[in-house]
């Protein structure tokens, strides 16, 4: 079973940053791509930034220059660097991962509030 558990999200002023972490544990699974999501009240959850094994990153229009997808796979984490943060940033921000094998099951953590106000 894979489990993912995001750290690192809270309230910041506009302009300001926060990094997201999220640590994967569980055993016998292989890794397409991780990523992270964000929903805001009353909207749909979107894709903010994916990182595919061997592959580039790749970002919403709305985060890119701002923010950087990373992985250092030998601790088993994906990061998100939030620079420049805005209010249309705030949102519950989720990681994501997509399996390699089989049906390449997606799974999600448990989300982590990211505020952004004065």
């Amino acid at each position: 079973q894979v489990q993912l558990v995001e750290s690192g999200g809270g309230l910041v002023q506009p302009g300001g940053s926060l990094r997201l972490s999220c640590a994967v544990s569980g055993s016998g699974f292989s890794i397409y791509a991780m990523g992270w999501y964000r929903q805001a009240p009353g909207k749909q959850r979107e894709l903010v930034a994916i990182i595919p094994s061997g592959g580039s990153a790749n970002y919403a229009d709305s985060v890119k220059g701002r923010f950087t997808i990373s992985r250092d796979n030998a601790k088993s984490t994906v990061y998100l660097q939030m620079n420049s943060l805005k209010p249309d940033d705030t949102a519950v921000y989720y990681c994501w991962l997509k399996g390699l094998f089989g049906s390449r099951p997606d799974y999600w953590g448990q989300g982590t509030q990211v505020t952004v106000s004065s």
